[in-house]
């Protein structure tokens, strides 16, 4: 196990929802597990007028998000981790001069031995980045001449290609690349990271990740809430941007990717690379019009429960062709995948949360069991990735009695099997990672430029294209009627039930 060294975490924007949300719980169960280092306090920062006190009470002993927990645990536990918390003051900006927050982080250093290693994490609007960066390097804040520093910054990474590029020089301006941590929760999933260890560790698996065996590849993304109380910042992004172009591409890249030299982080970080770069960019309207969807939920009654339509949601434009349904086809261009057709989709409003990889692979070149309906039961290999966590391989088997009448059957895992198994939350890992310097999990800036150099021709073609539709959806559905027709062949999306082996075509509502 990596050795992490005494540190502070700085963190901007500490009186936002992240913090309270996800932050703080991640410290904590990283502190109840024994990860921290010795010399480690978090100090957050915002321009809320609090106190030391009142910030511990805030995000600990009042917080919502951890409760539960502490009902369980003792009070000395509990305040040796909240006495870890500080909290420092900005005022009205975060474009003001940080002298006083560099004071009051020399004092902790030299209270606390955090040995001058320091990570600032960014959780502020992306329009603040390059803002909180200037004034650190002012402030001489960015410097490593006695102890490290890291900046962690959230997505999302910019708006299209032009904005992901200004926003990397901005912040090449003040930390160097290697400094730079873009973080993306879905790559702190374990099921994300143990498709690089089924692929690349398991000798049934790896000769057959090819064109020759692989039918097609299909990614699912669907959440089963609206927009909630996000109308207003979704209104401006949509599915593609929200969900398709970092978690989704993240996906695909692991999934597509060569085996890398080694298990080091730039090794698999080149490979990632290498993978988007390989994505067929979609430029000609024709292409466009055939190989893209786009929709939008509509009000409905589920199980007797009137639904808003998209439209309808607090802070959306009633006209609004923002898109919460994104389907893509796309092919890669390289040997490995020359042919292979990829479909992704993400939603919002679907009728279960579920985000999954199946794998088709093709039917053997010389059929002998010949009956109908044997296309619904080639084999595949289905990565769950949430909820229900695991891998489900799905091949074919005898039914019992005379003739040769064929079924499908399920072998599985589950990670909720491994009983005595700790598995670390998405935040936890990542900040661990962050914590011992491991960016393997975290983007390059040429990797998020390379997802956009692809997104980009979709999202410039959905704003201004001739024959553009935006179709509609009932909440809870799965999605517009016509998103079969994306498949070639009798193909057609995997609905997924909640849990992993349940696959019916279409899932009871909850």
């Amino acid at each position: 196990m990596k050795k992490t060294e005494n540190q502070m975490l700085v963190i901007f924007g500490a009186s936002g929802d992240l913090t309270a949300r996800k932050l703080i719980p991640a410290l904590f169960n990283l502190h109840l597990a024994k990860q921290l280092p010795k010399g480690f306090v978090a100090l957050g920062v915002s321009r809320s007028d609090m106190t030391d006190e009142a910030f511990r009470d805030r995000v600990v002993y009042d917080s919502d998000y951890l409760k539960d927990k502490l009902k369980k645990l003792d009070k000395a536990e509990i305040k040796e981790f909240a006495d870890k918390l500080f909290y420092e003051d900005l005022g009205e900006s975060y474009d003001t001069d940080y002298k006083g927050l560099r004071k009051r982080v020399e004092e902790l250093k030299a209270a606390h031995d955090t040995s001058g290693n320091i990570i600032y994490y960014l959780s502020t609007p992306p329009t603040l980045y390059e803002t909180v960066a200037h004034k650190l390097a002012d402030a001489g804040m960015n410097t490593q001449k006695n102890g490290w520093k890291r900046l962690i910054v959230e997505k999302p990474f910019g708006y299209s290609l032009e904005t992901a590029k200004k926003l990397n020089e901005g912040l090449h301006q003040y930390f160097t690349e290697p400094q730079i941590y873009r973080i993306d929760h879905y790559l702190g999933k374990e099921t994300v990271q143990n498709l690089l260890v089924t692929r690349f560790a398991n000798s049934i698996f790896e000769p057959l990740w090819n064109r020759n065996y692989i039918q097609r590849v299909e990614i699912t993304n669907a959440e089963r809430v609206g927009v909630e109380k996000r109308g207003g910042y979704y209104d401006k992004s949509g599915a593609l941007r929200d969900m398709f172009q970092n978690h989704l591409l993240q996906i695909v890249s692991l999934v597509v990717m060569e085996p890398p030299i080694g298990a080091e982080a730039e090794e698999i970080r080149n490979e990632k690379v290498k993978a988007l770069k390989s994505l067929r960019i979609m430029e000609d309207e024709e292409t466009l019009y055939q190989n893209t969807i786009r929709a939008q939920y509509v009000g409905s009654v589920v199980n007797g429960e009137p639904m808003k339509g998209y439209r309808e949601e607090e802070g959306v434009d009633p006209n609004s062709t923002t898109e919460t349904y994104a389907a893509i086809k796309f092919f890669v261009d390289n040997w490995r995948w020359h042919g292979v057709p990829f479909y992704v989709r993400t939603a919002k409003r679907m009728p279960t949360k579920v985000t999954e990889v199946v794998i088709h692979f093709k039917e053997p070149h010389h059929q002998i069991f010949k009956e109908p309906g044997m296309h619904n039961k080639d084999n595949k290999l289905i990565i769950r990735i949430q909820p229900d966590e695991g891998i489900l391989i799905k091949f074919g088997v005898k039914v019992p009695g005379q003739g040769f009448t064929v079924e499908r059957a399920n072998m599985d895992f589950y990670y909720s099997s491994l009983a005595e198994t700790y598995v670390m939350e998405a935040y936890e890992r990542l900040l661990l990672d962050a914590m011992q310097g491991d960016a393997t999990l975290y983007a390059r800036a040429d990797e998020v430029e390379a997802a956009w150099e692809f997104v980009d021709p979709i999202l410039n073609y959905w704003q201004k294209g001739k024959d553009v539709r935006m179709y509609g959806y009932a909440a809870g559905v799965w999605g517009p009627e016509n998103a079969d027709e994306l498949f070639e062949g009798d193909g057609f999306w995997r609905n997924p039930g909640e849990n992993l082996a349940d696959d019916p075509g279409y899932c009871v509502i909850c």
